[in-house]
């Protein structure tokens, strides 16, 4: 940071650190590993970081600085751009698909709580029917501290998401020196290209979803555009900066898992245990015994509790705080003394619960349910990016309507191509996505993201004939 005419401003390098810690996270690795067959996830990553997360990235630049007074995010730039009826259902779409990503934090809670008690695997072994339905009443809890405003969450979410941030890192710097500083007994790499090349076939692109899902949400950092020393230069340089820490933490990342894991024979539950497994081994060949598990374990559970939390009071105050009575009831903007939404939070509860109940009846191992529900948000959460992109390419029709410090690209015409691009490759992952060859895990990857955006069209529809 730097003082110029009394503000801080923000330097390219400050921007890529903020971003780095909001956009990615040591599940990442994991999941693109266990999907993408061990080695070969590194071309996987460099491919989305180049073609998808740069232009993504840097087209949030130039949103965040021609609209740097818009407070609602994407829906305010939608709002600016096309219109406040497309701006419901957009903030709608950013709200909605938050659902499937709460239901998935009690059972993430539950594997953290097993893991920091019992060091093993034995969750993986619980039946799915009796682990929802603690997962019911674990998400219950978390309404209840929602309802009640607990600002001390938000501490604890802080303390616990920078802790996870450390640990991954250390968790990559350990593993590259553990081979030169311990006797650990590591897995030989082949570094011949065939070893780390991908398959492009039907499976590489309905994976797509994964990747697509992890380096989404650098609109997180739309607001700091402006508050940097030099917009115009510096956003781009910060944004590529980020890839290239991204895409080096997810090499050495996966090189790190090639280490301990055979590529060709990835463990089934890896997606469930694959972290604590990772910082159960590390701690082997540094002869501390669980000591790093459990502190992962342990942050993990603080983390995943307080992020459901906060997740079921963040995203609707977004949706409410800014939005239109001409689109949603009155009901739904009541508070209660500790200023929630509380009929927002029954809808919340009414839908959670119900992605929560459901997967039981059809899904009855651990493993396999954990698989899906993180298949069901990479389909689910990439819709609100959906958004962005069309806000990108409204903005580049309007030509110089809205004045911008930052430019990704002057042309307008070469702005809506790649606005155009990233839209349709976020629809392609999340259509490709859906596909599984179990049929109930078929039918909820179709019905839930079509019931859950559309039920946005009906509050319009009860808002008209209550304000009639």
């Amino acid at each position: 940071m730097k003082q110029n005419n009394g503000d801080k401003k923000i330097l390219w390098y400050s921007l890529a650190f903020m971003a780095f810690s909001t956009v990615w996270g040591f599940g990442n690795v994991i999941n693109g590993f266990s999907e993408y067959g061990g080695l070969k996830a590194i071309i996987s990553w460099i491919l989305i970081f180049a073609i998808y997360f740069v232009p993504y990235a840097l087209m949030v630049g130039e949103m965040g600085s021609a609209f740097k007074n818009a407070g609602g995010g994407v829906s305010s730039w939608i709002h600016e751009t096309i219109g406040p009826r497309m701006a419901y259902y957009a903030g709608w779409t950013y709200w909605v698909v938050h659902m499937p990503y709460i239901s998935q934090k009690p059972n993430s809670t539950m594997i953290a709580a097993s893991w920091a008690i019992f060091q093993d695997k034995r969750i993986s072994s619980m039946n799915t029917t009796i682990m929802q339905i603690a997962g019911l009443a674990i998400f219950l809890i978390a309404m209840y501290l929602a309802s009640k405003g607990v600002s001390m969450l938000k501490k604890l979410s802080t303390l616990a998401g920078s802790t996870m941030f450390i640990m991954s890192m250390l968790f990559v710097v350990m593993m590259v020196a553990a081979p030169a500083i311990t006797d650990a007994s590591l897995l030989d790499i082949d570094w011949s290209m065939k070893n780390f090349m991908p398959t492009f076939d039907a499976k590489f692109f309905m994976g797509l979803s994964i990747l697509v899902f992890a380096v989404g949400g650098c609109e997180k950092i739309s607001p700091y555009v402006n508050k940097m020393k030099d917009p115009s230069k510096d956003f781009s340089k910060g944004m590529i900066a980020l890839a290239i820490m991204v895409a080096i933490t997810a090499i050495l990342g996966t090189v790190s898992l090639g280490m301990m894991f055979d590529s060709n024979n990835i463990p089934a539950d890896l997606m469930t245990n694959g972290a604590y497994y990772a910082f159960q081994k590390l701690g082997e060949y540094y002869h501390v015994g669980n000591f790093f598990v459990i502190v992962y374990a342990l942050t993990n559970l603080i983390g995943q509790f307080s992020v459901m939390v906060l997740s079921i009071d963040a995203p609707l105050r977004m949706l409410l705080d800014s939005a239109d009575e001409n689109y949603i009831p009155k009901s739904l903007f009541k508070k209660n003394e500790n200023g929630a939404y509380v009929n927002g939070q029954k809808l919340v509860m009414a839908i959670v619960s119900i992605l929560i109940i459901v997967p039981a009846f059809g899904i009855k191992n651990v493993d396999v349910l954990v698989r899906w529900l993180v298949k069901l948000n990479s389909v689910c959460m990439p819709l609100r990016y959906l958004w962005v992109f069309v806000a990108y390419i409204a903005l580049k029709k309007a030509g110089e309507k809205f004045p911008a410090e930052y430019r990704f690209v002057k042309s307008k015409t070469l702005g809506i191509i790649l606005g155009v691009w990233c839209f349709g490759f976020t629809a392609f992952a999340c259509i490709t996505g859906i596909y599984t060859q179990d049929v109930f895990q078929l039918v909820l990857n179709i019905v839930t993201p079509f019931v859950l955006v559309g039920l946005g069209f009906i509050l319009p529809h009860m808002a008209k004939r209550e304000n009639r």
